[in-house]
């Protein structure tokens, strides 16, 4: 089979010659600049030049091609651009605004997280508050520039299945806007304000998803977004509450990439068992990363109750085993995975979420080498 014909045969519940893989084919599975620097230099490759970044609040990269064919990854990603209007821009070393007026901090050598939003400082914010605000651009072209020819050119000069990464979706932009425990005190004690916020940015998401399929779509495979609706014990919000609130906004996206063909990777971290037939029932075709420590996440139970229906992308643990286990450990991590849930189709292989510094090289190349020989 060709990458392409085993990521697809996994997605119709078909068991493919072996387990598909992916490394760095989505914002959620790839690695850290620093994980990506002592994997090279484990393969012996060299150290320059530098990978591109995938994402700069992550500080995530685009892996060498060299190392995505040693571990014989079958996807490949491509990315929307940067808006020409309000690109990223530096407020100091560790600080930026994006377009949507987030600031972005960050601890020297760490991660950015959204500091401070546009909503952050309401007291009592109501819909009207986002009449007066300037929204992103759908129609910037700086977003879709050389979108359709990257991915024309994975389409018609490689056999991989080409992901489209859309981004973060409405959970994280309304979290970001309005802060985190803001927005979910909101849900609660001003609902109009929060409903008409996931509303709004949703509204946005659908016009850049829309162009970004007209323009590319004819080449792409799959479509990526998150949106984290689970914790480490539980959802995020009552399972009432995301259907009545989320759910909506959550199936006019899914709608609308349904509309144009592209079958949909879904991420969402944490414990999201309650959730899972709601995903099912909006039209998401996997979910992404399979977060496996957190509560009522066994892969063997999820295979079980949904694994006619659903494919799971993900699944070793970057948690414990992969940061902190051996080789040995890895390898036993993977057989187990995959015999939870390889049977059939409807898997593909994967850390849960990005590698980070910790993450022994070593361990990662068990992880692909105990797939590889499974």
């Amino acid at each position: 089979m060709t990458p392409r014909e085993r990521i697809l045969a996994a997605f119709a519940h078909r068991e493919p010659d072996r387990v598909p893989l992916d490394l760095g084919a989505t914002q959620a599975s790839t690695l850290t600049v620093q994980a990506h620097e002592r994997l090279r230099a484990l393969l012996g490759l060299p150290a320059e030049p530098p990978a591109p970044l995938f994402s700069r609040r992550a500080g995530t990269v685009l892996p060498d091609e060299e190392i995505l064919r040693r571990f014989a990854a079958d996807c490949r990603p491509v990315l929307l651009g940067s808006p020409d209007g309000k690109p990223e821009r530096d407020l100091s070393p560790d600080a930026m605004l994006d377009e949507w007026g987030v600031t972005w901090s960050r601890p020297a050598g760490g991660h950015y997280l959204a500091a401070e939003g546009p909503f952050s400082r309401l007291a009592e914010p109501a819909p009207a508050d986002l009449e007066g605000f300037t929204w992103p651009d759908p129609a910037d072209p700086g977003r879709y520039r050389g979108l359709a020819d990257r991915a024309r050119t994975l389409r018609e000069t490689t056999n991989y299945a080409v992901v489209l990464n859309l981004g973060v979706g409405p959970v994280h932009q309304c979290q970001f806007l309005r802060g985190y425990a803001e927005w979910l005190e909101d849900l609660v004690a001003r609902p109009r304000f929060a409903e008409a916020l996931i509303e709004r940015v949703t509204d946005v998401w659908l016009a850049i998803t829309e162009r970004a399929l007209a323009e590319a779509g004819a080449w792409v495979d799959l479509v990526w977004y998150g949106d984290d609706v689970g914790t480490q014990r539980a959802c995020l919000v009552r399972p009432e509450l995301y259907r009545r609130v989320i759910k909506p906004q959550h199936r006019r996206m899914a709608a609308l990439v349904q509309r144009h063909g592209k079958k949909i990777i879904y991420h969402s971290c944490g414990s999201v068992y309650p959730l899972i037939p709601d995903f099912i029932e909006i039209g998401i075709d996997a979910l992404n990363p399979v977060q496996v420590s957190a509560a009522r996440m066994d892969t063997a139970v999820l295979k079980r109750e949904f694994g006619g229906d659903l494919t799971f992308w993900g699944g070793i643990d970057t948690q414990q085993v992969l940061p902190w286990g051996s080789p040995d450990d890895v390898r036993a991590e993977v057989r187990r995975r995959i015999g939870d849930l390889a049977a059939g189709g409807g898997y593909v292989l994967c850390a849960v979420h990005n590698l980070q510094p910790e993450v022994p090289p070593e361990n990662i190349a068990a992880m692909y080498e105990a797939a590889l020989a499974a």
